[in-house]
């Protein structure tokens, strides 16, 4: 999609300076700035992960292997 942005002649010549700087374009430094605009306003949302409880009289003394696990969580 194409638009046109009006920028400030003297933020637009740092703009450009920069770019020559970094060896990449005004465009790219531009689509940077409104990825990091969209990031900020639009954080990801957590995903939480939901862990299988297995009850123990010591919680931490739990000596498991892979059968035990597969017999208490029971995977198909």
């Amino acid at each position: 999609m194409s638009t046109t942005v009006e920028v400030p002649e003297e933020k637009y010549r740092v703009l450009e300076a920069l770019a020559v700087t970094e060896g990449t374009t005004v465009k790219e430094l531009v689509l940077e700035g409104v990825d990091g605009v969209i990031n900020a306003r639009n954080p990801k949302s957590v995903r939480r992960l939901r862990l299988p409880l297995i009850d123990s009289d010591s919680p931490g003394s739990l000596q498991l292997d892979n059968e035990k696990i597969y017999d208490l969580i029971g995977f198909p």
